[in-house]
């Protein structure tokens, strides 16, 4: 009997171990799930008319969509990629910003060089694998200077880890940043006659960033929000993050400030957000780890901010509300 007794104890504690060691590695098998290594196909142009996109849209190439939202700001869209990517080339009068640059499957600095003849500083709003563009290599580019990242530059290189980068679903291998600008939190890029204030605004990730035009009330946010699933599932994703990041957009915007996210999910053009969105994402953060909503579904779990947006979350035993720079 005793033995008996420690048979099943012994497969009972393999059991709890080898669950212990899914939940550790709840990531690494998620990307497992998410792709076959090969980038998705592509939409043919024949789903795509132009005249579903509205005004102020035209076609660079076969690939390229250009939304002009005014005549120093575009939209590069990428429609035919699943994931449909804004990146925002952002002009002065003496240089400009190219606000991501997609998966890669394209050259969007090359496309963005098309469109004005200033020197283009690349900025990523975070290190995802769909919005650095292969990490590169770009004329320019400023990074966020964050001590994780700052601590291990090498040779004006940043390494990005397989969490950082989450390309390996669709065959992407996590590139070295070349990193030829710091940028600090608060600080301002001068772009001539143009001012971009740069905003930490963790929880999607925690290098994310927006942009922040305050004279055109204009704000270029990334993942951080947009019309559609917001995901703060992933391996470096926060709630306490996303709730820090919220209460610096809501303290830095006015109710005219136009939002400009990273993706949308159909035309037409460039989908347009408000500071009231801003707020129904800090409030549904605040409902959810006050536990006074309840989520749907089960890994990952959802959360209704808006009838435009939804939040992805890991469930509540595993949620991290805990902020990675609290004083930035």
């Amino acid at each position: 009997m005793t033995r008996r007794l420690v048979q099943v104890a012994l497969v009972l504690l393999v059991i709890a171990g080898l669950l212990a060691l899914a939940i550790q590695q709840r990531h690494r098998l998620l990307l497992f799930t998410l792709g076959d290594g090969q980038p998705p196909a592509l939409r043919s142009l024949e789903e795509l008319p132009l005249s579903a996109e509205g005004s102020g849209a035209r076609w660079l190439d076969d690939y390229f969509l250009i939304i002009e939202i005014d005549p120093q700001t575009f939209a590069i869209a990428e429609p035919r990629y699943e994931q449909q990517n804004l990146n925002y080339l952002i002009i002065g009068h003496d240089r400009a910003v190219l606000f991501d640059a997609g998966s890669g499957l394209r050259d969007v600095a090359a496309a963005a060089a098309q469109l004005t003849d200033k020197p283009i500083t690349f900025v990523p709003s975070h290190l995802h694998y769909d919005h650095i563009g292969r990490g590169g290599p770009f004329a320019r580019t400023a990074l966020i200077d964050l001590p994780h990242l700052r601590s291990r530059l090498e040779d004006n290189k940043v390494q990005l880890s397989w969490q950082e980068h989450l390309g390996k679903p669709e065959g992407y291998t996590a590139p070295a940043m070349q990193v030829d600008e710091w940028l600090i939190p608060g600080s301002v890029i001068s772009l001539g006659g143009r001012a971009l204030r740069v905003l930490y605004t963790p929880g999607h990730t925690d290098d994310s960033i927006s942009l922040l035009d305050s004279a055109r009330e204009m704000l270029f946010a990334g993942d951080f929000i947009y019309s559609g699933p917001l995901y703060a599932f992933l391996p470096n994703s926060s709630l306490g993050d996303y709730q820090q990041g919220a209460a610096t957009l809501l303290s830095n915007t006015s109710a005219d400030t136009k939002v400009f996210g990273a993706h949308r999910s159909g035309p037409p053009g460039a989908p347009v957000l408000t500071r009231e969105d801003i707020q129904d994402v800090s409030s549904a953060l605040q409902n959810i780890k006050t536990e006074t909503v309840e989520p749907e579904g089960d890994y990952p779990i959802s959360y209704r901010v808006n009838e435009r947006i939804v939040l992805l979350a890991e469930p509540k035993w595993l949620q991290n509300w805990e902020q990675r720079y609290p004083n930035l």
